[in-house]
C-alpha cells in the first residue's frame, strides 16, 4: 500500500481472503479506524499546514509516528470534560427530560429514565451536536466518543459532555480519532473482569493526532464511504448464513420426514451427508451433523436392514432368561416387572426386526450410591486409590469416561459401590442426562445412573448413543427447579428402538465412522478458522506498517 489510500476496492480484496473469519467484519470496522487515524487511509497533501498547536509528529511517548503534516494533542487541551449527574431510582418520574446512560448510547431502542428538568444541573445537559466520551462499562461495547442526536436530555454518570476549547479538530474527526484509540482507554482503565473506569486525568492525558482540517474532512468522508461498503457486507453475510442455515434444515428435514419412504432415504441420506460439509463454515455446526446421524442411526435410518438377522425380541428373550439366572445365583437383585410397551406412546415407528424396550430389561440398570453424609468427609478420601466419578466427570466425558475427581479409600467404597469398566452413566442432576462410559471401574454417587449391559452385547455404545437423541426429551421431565433433576423411574419409562443384536454391530460402526468424520470436519474448521485469522493479522500488519515490512523484505 502507498502512503496513503486505503480504497473501497482494497477492502474488498482484504475481506475476499478474510471472509469467513471470525468477526472479520467487526475486524474490517477496526482496520479501517487503525488507518484513518494513523494517516494512512487518504492521500496526504504536503501543502496543507499542520495545525498550529500540539507536539510534533513523533515524540517520546507517541504510539507511533504520524506524517509529516500530522500533530499529537492531548484531549485535555482540546476538550473540557464535564462528568453527568448521579441519579438515583427515587429522581425518576414518569415524565420529564430523558437520562442518558452508557446503555442508551450504545442502542439507541434502549429505554430512558425521565428526571425533572429543575433538577438537571447546566453543566450536564446535551443537545443534538453535544460530543460525549463514555469512561466506564464493559470492554469493547461502553467505552467511545459519541456526537449526540436525539434532541434535549441529561447525562446520567460516567460519561462526559464534552465542551471543545480550540478548533483544531472537526467533531466527526475527533470521534473517529478517539475511538481508533479504545484498546488504550480501555489498557488505562482501572477494575474488574466486568467494570472498569477510566479516570478523568488518564483520559485528559491520551495523545490524539491531528490532521489538517482538510484532510480531516476527507478521512471522515472516506470512513463513511467503508463503514456502509461494510455494513452491505455484513448484510451480505448474514444472508449467506441464512440461506445455509436453511439448505441445511432442509437436507435434515428430507431425512426425518415422517413421509419419506424406504426407497427414497438412501437418495436423500447421500444428498445430506455431502452436502452439508460445504454448507458447514463454523465448527460450532457440526453439533448439528452429529445430531442428525445420531438420530437416524436410532430410526433404523443408517445402516441396511438385513432380514437373516435374529429379531431384538429374541435378544430380549435371553437378556430375561439371564437375569433371572443371575438373581438366583444372588449376584443382582432380582429385576421388577415392568408394564408392557404402550405402543401408542411410541415416538415413530420402527424396521421390521426391532423392538421397543426399557434400560431395565437391557441389564443392570441403578442409581450410583453415596450413603455417608457429608459427601465430601475426609474420611472417604484420605489416601484413596478407588476412582470416583462425579456429574461433571460425565458431562465432560465426550461419551467416553477417561478420567476421574477424586478417588475413595476402603471406607468411600465401603458406602458406595463399584460400578464395572463399560458401566454407561446418565446423570439426573445438575447436568441433566448426560452420558458416558466407564473406561474404568469406579464409583458413583446416586446422581449418576448405571446401565451394565447383558453380556449379549459388546458394550454400551449404542445405548450411549441413544441417550444422546433422547436428552432433548429427558430435560422436559425436569422438574423446574434451580438444580433440575429427573428420578430413575422416569428413566425407567424411556422407551429405546433396539435393533438386532448384528445390526447394532453396524448401526455403531458406521457411526463411530461417521462421527470420526465429524471429528476431521471440524478439526479442518477451526484450522481454516485459525488461519483466516493470521492471514488477517498479516494484511492488517502489512497495511499498517508496509515500510517496515518492505525493509525487512529488502533486508
Amino acid at each position: 500500500m502507498s502512503s496513503g489510500a486505503m480504497n473501497a476496492e482494497r477492502l474488498l480484496d482484504v475481506y475476499e481472503q478474510i471472509s469467513e473469519a471470525p468477526d472479520a467484519i467487526a475486524r474490517l470496522r477496526r482496520f479501517v479506524l487503525d488507518l484513518a487515524v494513523r494517516g494512512k487511509l487518504v492521500e496526504q497533501d504536503i501543502s496543507e499546514a499542520p495545525e498550529q498547536v500540539g507536539l510534533e509528529p513523533y515524540t517520546s511517548d507517541a504510539p507511533y509516528e504520524l506524517p509529516a503534516n500530522w500533530r499529537w494533542m492531548c484531549i485535555g487541551d482540546q476538550l473540557d470534560l464535564l462528568n453527568g449527574m448521579a441519579f438515583k431510582p427515587t429522581d425518576w418520574i414518569s415524565e420529564g427530560l430523558r437520562i442518558v446512560r452508557i446503555q442508551n448510547l450504545n442502542n439507541p431502542d434502549a429505554p430512558y429514565n425521565l428526571c425533572d428538568p429543575a433538577m438537571a444541573r447546566d453543566r450536564s445537559l446535551i443537545d443534538n451536536g453535544s460530543f460525549l466520551i463514555s469512561w466506564s462499562g464493559t470492554p469493547g461495547t461502553s467505552f467511545g466518543a459519541f456526537i449526540w442526536d436525539r434532541g434535549p436530555a441529561v447525562l446520567n454518570q460516567h460519561i462526559f459532555r464534552c465542551d471543545f476549547q480550540t478548533d483544531a479538530y472537526t467533531p466527526e474527526f475527533l470521534k473517529l480519532a478517539i475511538n481508533g484509540r479504545l484498546d488504550e482507554m480501555i489498557e488505562k482503565a482501572h477494575g474488574g473482569v466486568g467494570l472498569r473506569h477510566i479516570t478523568k486525568g488518564k483520559l485528559q492525558a491520551m495523545l490524539i493526532a491531528v490532521p489538517p482540517q482538510v484532510e480531516q474532512h476527507r478521512i471522515v468522508a472516506k470512513v463513511d464511504e467503508l463503514m456502509a461498503l461494510c455494513d452491505r457486507l455484513e448484510e451480505a453475510r448474514k444472508t449467506r448464513e441464512e440461506l445455509r442455515d436453511k439448505l441445511t434444515a432442509t437436507s435434515l428435514a428430507r431425512l426425518t420426514a415422517p413421509d419419506t419412504t424406504a426407497e427414497d432415504f438412501p437418495t436423500n441420506a447421500a444428498f445430506a451427508l455431502e452436502a452439508l460439509p460445504a454448507l458447514t463454515t463454523r465448527p460450532d455446526q457440526i453439533k448439528t451433523l452429529r445430531q442428525t446421524i445420531l438420530n437416524l442411526a436410532v430410526r433404523g435410518k443408517l445402516v441396511e436392514q438385513d432380514a437373516a438377522d435374529e429379531p431384538a425380541t429374541e435378544l430380549l428373550e435371553a437378556i430375561a432368561v439371564e437375569q433371572n439366572e443371575l438373581a438366583k445365583a444372588g449376584k443382582i437383585k432380582r429385576p421388577k416387572p415392568l408394564p408392557p410397551v404402550d405402543m401408542a406412546l411410541a415416538p415413530f415407528d420402527l424396521p421390521v426386526g426391532w423392538s421397543w424396550t426399557r434400560f431395565p430389561e437391557l441389564g443392570t440398570f441403578g442409581r450410583g450410591k453415596s450413603k455417608h453424609r457429608p459427601r465430601n468427609d475426609p474420611s472417604l478420601y484420605r489416601d484413596g486409590d478407588i476412582p470416583f466419578i462425579q456429574t461433571g466427570d460425565v458431562a465432560r466425558s465426550g461419551g467416553r469416561i477417561t478420567s476421574n475427581t477424586g478417588f475413595y479409600n476402603e471406607v468411600g467404597l465401603a458406602q458406595s459401590m463399584l460400578w464395572p469398566r463399560g458401566t454407561m452413566c446418565i446423570t439426573i442432576a445438575a447436568n441433566i442426562a448426560d452420558s458416558g462410559i466407564l473406561d474404568f471401574a469406579a464409583c458413583f454417587p446416586d446422581s449418576v445412573v448405571g446401565l451394565v449391559p447383558a453380556s449379549m452385547f459388546d458394550n454400551a455404545r449404542y445405548f450411549e448413543y441413544f441417550i444422546r437423541t433422547a436428552k432433548a426429551n429427558l430435560l422436559e421431565f425436569a422438574p423446574a427447579t434451580a438444580q433440575k433433576n429427573i428420578n430413575l423411574g422416569i428413566l425407567e419409562t424411556v422407551l429405546i428402538p433396539l435393533p438386532p443384536l448384528a445390526e447394532q454391530h453396524r448401526i455403531v460402526a458406521k457411526v463411530d465412522a461417521l462421527m470420526a468424520l465429524c471429528d476431521r470436519l471440524e478439526a479442518a474448521l477451526t484450522t481454516a478458522d485459525t488461519t483466516r485469522t493470521r492471514l488477517l493479522e498479516a494484511l492488517l500488519h502489512e497495511a499498517l506498517n508496509p515500510a517496515t515490512d518492505a525493509l525487512e523484505a529488502a533486508e
